[in-house]
């Protein structure tokens, strides 16, 4: 089968790769790039635990092919931390027990981000239906929901205030 060159920004970093055409993107992250983060849960878009960013967008890696990424900004969860620092919602999902196995939690935690970036004041429904894509099969969701809305408080809080310099 002839391979495809394609380059991609993998949590700001660009990556190029020879793939071949029915390569999965969640394959490519964690097989080629070694970004062990995304999980494969199901292959058929069911779990969510290989949800990831591609251009702003979620997107479920393991229904992707890494072909359609070319050119693509993407956003794993090895590119939440910053400066060493974990991303609010990280630091929630830990503090108020928002994990169990943890193999859903990076897909919760992508999913969770994009909710957050779209509807920074959401209410516990709507975390509910946002995250409605992502199974997890140990919290019974309630800790989740209280993590999405703690990191949600955190960063409105850390957003400067209208009409005020940055």
């Amino acid at each position: 089968m002839t391979k495809q060159h394609i380059t991609v920004t993998v949590n700001g970093t660009a990556r190029e790769a020879d793939v071949e055409p029915r390569l999965l993107l969640v394959h490519l992250l964690r097989d080629v790039f070694g970004l062990t983060g995304t999980h494969t849960g199901c292959d058929t878009s069911n779990c969510g635990a290989c949800t990831i960013h591609v251009n702003g967008n979620s997107a479920k890696s393991c229904t992707m092919l890494a072909v359609q990424a070319d050119g693509a900004d993407i956003r794993t969860i090895e590119g939440m931390e910053v400066g060493g620092k974990l991303h609010p919602l990280q630091q929630a999902f830990w503090d108020c027990h928002g994990l169990q196995c943890g193999f859903c939690t990076p897909g919760m935690i992508m999913q969770s981000a994009w909710l957050l970036e779209h509807n920074p004041d959401p209410t516990d429904d709507e975390v509910r239906e946002g995250i409605a894509g992502n199974l997890c099969r140990c919290t019974g969701y309630v800790n989740i929901v209280k993590a999405v809305q703690q990191a949600a408080g955190e960063l409105r809080a850390a957003e400067p205030a209208a009409g005020t310099p940055a």
